[in-house]
């Protein structure tokens, strides 16, 4: 007899051990394929039936998306781009369930935030093709699924950085959530000085503005100090186009319907008269037009005979400005190198120097003829919340006029990119400050003319570090900017100067004195700027104006200050110390400095600016009785375009303004007012020919001042220190160290951040 066990017995005892138990085990059924279900699992993947999606076809839901809610412009190669994979990813229910939009605002928002321009191109700011890439990673069932992991199987997903590069984010970052993605930035450290961040005149973008997609596009071509003669016209080039550009966007010189255009820069001095708008001509136009009044903008220049002419892209034209009114009267200097506009009337003559017949263009596309300037002014400068395209004082709301708020400027992000995130940052960094006030602020102190061969320069530091040394941590500047010439002759050009020991042994010196101040070592940032007098461009300029920008001096003359923050360092406790280490930074000359990405934009140039622009600057002073006859019009075009004097707000204590009555500028008030306006109304630093102040050709873009930066430390010595504001930026002039005079006396600038405010500070030592 058979006593074993039958065959469905020892399948039933197999089964057992099952979790799962059979529905019925007499009968060996097997188990039902219960799923686990596991916490945070992304739902099953629903297949997808890919189609053929033609770009004419999704072009109006990725306007809807793009253009309308992102105020982006996509062009069509990425259209097409997009077409193959949402009609891959979407399928058939890219219309009707509406994924296409979905997957497509996705898409911007990955796009903003990664620092792409506002057209949305493949190989422009971001890489269209990563982020589908990162995308497709993503994708279940036609939609964007948070959680679900890359190929990689790692739990994390790649996304774009600031930069365009692939970075990691956590898993559900690319989930879709209403609104603009709040990134997380409580792992970053809460100190304003983390993000402070002094940008090199070399390394900043080289831009370029195209005057026929009307936008700026970045140099590719590598730098080099011996460029092709082609960048020498370009670099003039740039600058007429992007002082164009600007002057067309001017309200003033934008046609209105019922509303003519007038050759004249006087304006109806009624009230009721209506807006007028300015027409520029090209002076390849004025051939044949003798007679007639025109306004023309251009370069002026010295032609090859000597005399002063005005050119534009289109061609050169002698200037007679014998009897020309500048506007407004005395209010900037015009020198040749500058761009400037000029209302008056053309006459042509029968034999003009040369040989040229009047109506033809000669050599270089100068024509027959002169212009007669009645009057002449400078471009009008814009302000930089309108320059963006954003709200006002930068507040990053979109604007109506447009801007270049998608342009990386300074190679930190764009405005539209980063403001936003920088600005919640700034206000977490502000909460976070131990006791923080409504007085605690950013501030910047700022001296200039350091000449450390000066015996007096040591004790007049000493002074001023001592008095921010008895602070407490919230109330000390939290960056000293230091500005030469660090020594009053040329070093290393010969001569009986001071050579490469004695330049190295000043700097010595001064690292003795910083080493009296630990505290300051430990949580400051001390930043250097270079002068024509230090090495080594003083090597070969001897004192004489070196090519800007310049480079920072040479580290083997620094090693010892290096040191000094290198010890102060070391003495205090990082473990308990939670804000960054000290630290020394030698850039050049000009430089930026960032704080808060593009929220607070900081130009710093040293230069003997209005002492050239005096010697070079054209007397255009008309006799006594035309000034008479012109009195009874005294509104001048400058306040039709909006950048009149009454603009400019001076800021410089009253009580330094020796010598005048009380309310009335004085003399050097009005000297500072003057180079103020003419430095920002040109947008550039250096607004001379290349004989009066060589240039870098190819670091042309670095010495603009498009946008207008925030605040600009203009550091000239020669002009006494001053603190005002002009078309909302800001400029300091901290003047000499140790002003002339008998009383010892040191003299700075403090420079509040948040206020956007500086103050002349004066003490004796």
């Amino acid at each position: 007899m058979d006593t074993s066990t039958p065959r469905h017995s020892d399948h039933f005892h197999r089964t057992v051990p099952d979790p799962i138990p059979s529905s019925s085990p007499a009968f060996g059924t097997p188990a039902r394929p219960f799923r686990t279900t596991r916490p945070n699992a992304p739902p099953p993947k629903t297949s997808i039936l890919p189609i053929l999606l033609p770009p004419s076809t999704l072009r109006p839901v990725a306007f809807r998306t793009f253009t309308r809610k992102h105020n982006l412009t996509i062009s069509s190669p990425a259209l097409q781009t997009l077409a193959v994979f949402v009609g891959k990813h979407c399928g058939s229910g890219w219309r009707e369930e509406g994924l296409a939009e979905r997957v497509l605002d996705e898409v911007a928002k990955i796009w903003k935030r990664a620092g792409g321009g506002v057209i949305v191109e493949e190989g422009k700011g971001a890489s269209l093709r990563a982020i589908l890439q990162t995308l497709e990673g993503s994708m279940s069932g036609g939609r964007v699924v948070a959680g679900k992991a890359s190929a990689d199987g790692s739990g994390r997903a790649s996304s774009l950085g600031d930069d365009g590069r692939m970075n990691t984010i956590n898993e559900g970052s690319l989930a879709t959530r209403p609104g603009d993605a709040e990134e997380d930035d409580s792992h970053k450290s809460l100190w304003p000085r983390h993000w402070l961040k002094a940008i090199d005149a070399f390394d900043l973008p080289r831009l370029t503005y195209n005057i026929e997609k009307k936008y700026f596009e970045a140099i590719k071509a590598k730098p080099t100090l011996f460029p092709p003669p082609s960048h020498k016209t370009a670099l003039f080039r740039d600058r007429y186009n992007l002082v164009y550009q600007r002057l067309l966007r001017n309200e003033s010189f934008q046609s209105s319907l019922g509303v003519a255009g007038v050759p004249s820069l006087q304006r109806s001095a009624s009230n009721l008269a209506p807006r007028q708008s300015y027409k520029l001509t090209p002076i390849a136009n004025l051939l044949g037009r003798s007679g007639s009044s025109h306004m023309l903008l251009g370069l002026l220049s010295i032609s090859p005979t000597g005399d002063l002419s005005l050119v534009d892209l289109t061609g050169s034209v002698a200037l007679d400005l014998t009897h020309t009114r500048m506007i407004p009267e005395d209010g900037a200097w015009f020198s040749p190198g500058m761009i400037v506009l000029v209302d008056g009337v053309y006459e042509e003559e029968e034999m003009v120097k040369g040989g040229v017949l009047g109506g033809n263009t000669g050599v270089g596309g100068a024509i027959g003829g002169h212009f007669v300037g009645i009057s002449i002014c400078g471009p009008p400068s814009e302000r930089r919340d309108l320059s963006l395209g954003t709200g006002p004082q930068g507040s990053g709301e979109l604007n109506s006029s447009g801007g270049f708020g998608w342009v990386d400027f300074l190679g930190i992000g764009s405005e539209r990119a980063q403001g936003a995130r920088m600005r919640r940052i700034q206000e977490k960094c502000l909460r976070a400050e131990l006791d923080a006030t409504e007085t605690t602020r950013l501030k910047i102190a700022v001296m200039s003319e350091v000449n450390l061969d000066n015996m007096g320069t040591l004790d007049a530091l000493r002074k001023v570090f001592s008095i921010y040394n008895d602070l407490s941590i919230l109330e000390r500047p939290q960056v000293f900017v230091l500005i030469g010439n660090f020594v009053r002759r040329a070093s290393i050009s010969g001569g009986g100067r001071a050579g490469s020991i004695e330049y190295k042994e000043y700097f010595d010196s001064l690292a003795l004195a910083l080493s009296d101040y630990p505290a300051l070592l430990q949580h400051a940032t001390f930043v250097f700027v270079p002068g024509d007098n230090d090495p080594w461009a003083s090597a070969f300029s001897a004192g004489a104006a070196s090519t800007v920008p310049r480079q920072p001096i040479p580290e083997l003359f620094t090693s010892r200050v290096r040191r000094a923050f290198a010890a102060a360092n070391s003495e205090l406790d990082r473990s308990q110390a939670s804000d960054p280490p000290g630290e020394a930074i030698w850039t050049s000359n000009p430089a930026r400095l960032a704080w808060f990405g593009p929220v607070h934009d900081i130009a710093i140039f040293r230069d003997d600016i209005s002492g050239r622009l005096r010697r070079s600057a054209v007397n255009t002073k008309p006799d006594d009785e035309e000034r008479e006859g012109e009195e009874a019009e005294d509104t001048t075009m400058h306040e039709a375009l909006d950048g009149a004097m009454g603009d400019m707000e001076d800021h410089t204590d009253m009580a330094q303004q020796k010598g005048t009555n009380l309310g009335a500028p004085s003399p050097g008030a009005f000297v500072a007012r003057k180079l103020v306006k003419t430095v920002l109304d040109q947008g550039t630093v250096s607004p001379f020919l290349l004989t009066q102040r060589p240039v870098l050709w190819d670091h042309g873009s670095a010495l603009q001042l498009y946008p207008l930066p925030t605040a600009l430390i203009l550091a000239d010595p020669e002009v006494a220190a001053f603190c005002m504001t002009y078309e909302g930026c800001h400029v300091m002039n901290p003047g000499r160290l140790i002003p002339e005079g008998d009383v010892p006396t040191v003299r700075w600038v403090e420079y509040d951040v948040l206020r956007n405010r500086g103050r002349v500070k004066e003490e004796r030592y």
